[in-house]
């Protein structure tokens, strides 16, 4: 199996909107703005919620890693906090509480594990059929 993968370190003061254009830059070089753009629209609400819950619930640097294994987009955060993710009941008013629950609906699957110094966070998409074989990408 062929994989590729990009790695980037995203301090709070960075903001949630450089992660959002650093991963879609990297799926345009998989062809998936041509091939797959709704879910290159997925991909990227899902990576700026999980960056939200780095900055905003663990106060934390974002590491965020992509990686391509020809089947399977894994889109994987790590924060500093070994508390996991809950979904929340947010009421119809809130402004927010909701981030997991778009996660689970965009992502094919996702899943949480603590780790020594902290958590990962990981969603998996799986491009349609044609997209698949749209990019090899790089490192």
């Amino acid at each position: 199996m062929r994989a590729v993968g990009w790695a980037r370190s995203l301090p709070v003061s960075s903001g949630v909107k450089v992660a959002r254009d650093w991963t879609r830059a990297h799926l345009a070089t998989l062809g998936w703005a041509r091939t797959a753009p709704d879910l290159v629209d997925s991909v990227v609400l899902a990576v700026s919620e999980l960056v939200t819950n780095a900055h905003v619930h663990a106060r934390s640097t974002a590491q965020l890693i992509l990686t391509w294994d020809q089947e399977c987009l894994h889109v994987t955060v790590h924060d500093a906090s070994s508390r996991l993710p809950e979904q929340r009941q947010a009421g119809d008013d809130a402004l927010g509480g909701r981030g997991m629950f778009l996660v689970e609906a965009l992502a094919d699957d996702w899943k949480a594990h603590r780790c020594p110094r902290g958590k990962d966070v990981t969603a998996c998409f799986q491009p349609p059929a044609d997209a698949r074989s749209g990019g090899s990408g790089g490192v």
